[in-house]
């Protein structure tokens, strides 16, 4: 118990520098000013009467995985008010006003009183949280209010506090789920040997994610124009790292295909900066309406952020950003669904779609200039390498596709 009183002196410090290191740090600022007005925002929109099912998310890439089992909820319990919280700016500010729940707000500090405070509010009768949300308050209150909670697309590793011989607080905890949804046998093995049971493996509701992009309306026509019929490589979510190998090729290479990226960073100066280092024809994606015959291009330069997912289905190959250096490597998903063939950096352990279609020679890791090189030559000039590579990718997607399924039999038992 020592530990948690020290976790909860510790939240209570970290609240009060999160107030001043916000003013001068942007983010921190929308962390700290938006948490300010969440309760009553809870009670102007949430009354004793209203049946609530509540989600709750770390940040963007948490909210897509959770999103299949919210909309199919929501389809479901009709009459139901949902709650959608978020840990991060970084997820809410992008989704605050999107609708896709009736209410969208930070999730407040995890103190006992917060905990308390929130719970009373909002009184759901289920709570969805999603991968490595695992806040002791709240799930305290949960349990003591017997609320029906489960954990979804979650993964569990050894080295995490709740299997080392002092995570004993962190293991009391997760008794507040209900079950948990776990994304591989590694991860319920682990929950075994600390002797919770409670545990299917459903895999990642990511993958239901990205299938369902494949049932939209992909089309851009200005991509269309760049493209004309020609062999595409789309770099997405790229960083520093990754435009020291990918454009020394584009610059030297004479294979007949052309390339569009997607920066990470879309600052002016950034993008300038990318497209003055490359020397053959380029257009910025601000500029397409300055020009009349797009074709003429080799190179479009993405300077805006919500369309990466379409310029996905227009490649022929794809190279995701992140793995070059330390930021992280991005979603391997969105590019393997549409059954072509990835390329990623040499920094991708942990990411577990990386990992086992590496394995299975779908997505195929470089690790500098020179074979970056070496393997783009082949997949633009060997057709049935890169047909054999795509289809890996697509089936692997594919056949795993069904855990919101899997979570969705459960909470209708």
């Amino acid at each position: 118990m020592l530990l948690y009183y020290i976790y909860n002196i510790f939240v209570y410090i970290a609240g009060f520098f999160l107030k001043i290191i916000a003013l001068f740090n942007t983010k921190l600022n929308l962390f700290v000013q938006g948490r300010k007005t969440v309760f009553q925002t809870l009670s102007d929109t949430i009354s004793a009467t209203d049946k609530v099912i509540w989600f709750h998310t770390a940040s963007l890439g948490e909210f897509e995985q959770g999103l299949p089992v919210l909309e199919a909820l929501k389809a479901q319990y009709p009459n139901h008010k949902f709650l959608l919280t978020f840990f991060s700016p970084s997820g809410y500010e992008v989704k605050k006003d999107s609708g896709v729940a009736d209410i969208i707000t930070y999730l407040p500090l995890d103190t006992k009183a917060n905990a308390r405070k929130f719970l009373a509010l909002t009184h759901p009768e289920l709570v969805v949280f999603v991968k490595y949300e695992f806040w002791p308050n709240y799930l305290a209150e949960l349990k003591k209010s017997n609320i029906h909670t489960i954990s979804i697309s979650t993964i569990f590793r050894k080295s995490q506090v709740f299997f080392k011989f002092y995570g004993g607080w962190m293991r009391k905890s997760l008794r507040a789920f209900h079950h948990i949804f776990v994304q591989d046998e590694t991860s319920q093995q682990l929950l075994k040997r600390i002797n919770y049971t409670d545990v299917t493996i459903s895999g990642d509701t990511r993958f239901d994610r990205v299938l369902e992009i494949l049932d939209r309306d992909n089309s851009l026509s200005f991509v269309e124009d760049f493209k004309n019929n020609t062999p595409t490589v789309v770099i997405g979510s790229s960083w520093a790292e990754d435009e020291a190998i990918f454009v020394p090729f584009i610059n030297a290479t004479t294979e007949h295909c052309k390339f569009i990226i997607a920066p990470h960073n879309i600052k002016q100066a950034e993008i300038q900066k990318l497209k003055s280092s490359i020397t053959k024809a380029t257009v910025l994606y601000s500029e397409r309406a300055q020009h009349k015959d797009l074709s003429q291009f080799e190179v479009f330069i993405v300077d805006t952020i919500g369309i990466l997912t379409k310029v996905y289905s227009y490649a022929d190959i794809a190279y995701v950003g992140g793995g070059m250096g330390t930021s992280g490597l991005h979603n391997t998903l969105e590019p393997a669904v549409f059954g072509i063939p990835v390329v990623i950096g040499k920094n991708y352990t942990g990411f577990k779609e990386a990992e086992d279609l590496v394995a299975l020679g779908g997505i195929v890791s470089v690790t500098s200039k020179v074979s970056f090189q070496q393997v783009m030559h082949r997949l633009l000039t060997d057709a049935d390498y890169k047909k054999a590579i795509g289809a890996i990718n697509d089936a692997y997607v594919r056949s795993n596709g069904n855990a919101c399924e899997i979570i969705m039999r459960y909470l209708n038992r």
